[in-house]
């Protein structure tokens, strides 16, 4: 459960469990943080120099709740598409956004007919 302090929106580790007390190292965060800007969180198979991204570094924030897997890539079976999760966004200081369906399809709000 994340609980947020209404007074200053601060997120406290204690509320997000074990995971969200340990804090990501240098490539784990850049890792993460590229998933800001991305629809849904999507964290992306390569770095900024067009380098895959370390599978022990998807591994890892995988493993400590930081992401999670998205779908399946069936061009490459072996590379591992993944999302931040909530606890993703609160490592990295930053509420998570409206929640997107695990197909990735964005939210359509309702219109009368």
């Amino acid at each position: 459960m994340l609980r947020v302090n209404e007074e200053d929106e601060s997120v406290s580790d204690r509320d997000l469990g074990p995971a969200a007390a340990l804090r990501p190292t240098e490539p784990q965060r850049r890792y993460l943080e590229r998933g800001l800007s991305q629809p849904g969180g999507k964290l992306p198979l390569f770095d900024g120099d067009g380098r895959e991204v370390a599978p022990r570094t998807v591994h890892a924030c995988v493993a400590h709740g930081w992401a999670e897997p998205w779908f399946n890539n069936p061009i490459k079976p072996d590379w591992l598409v993944c999302r931040l999760t909530a606890k993703g966004y609160a490592v990295l200081g930053q509420a998570p956004p409206d929640a997107v369906p695990k197909d990735g399809a964005p939210k359509r709000p309702r219109t009368k007919t």
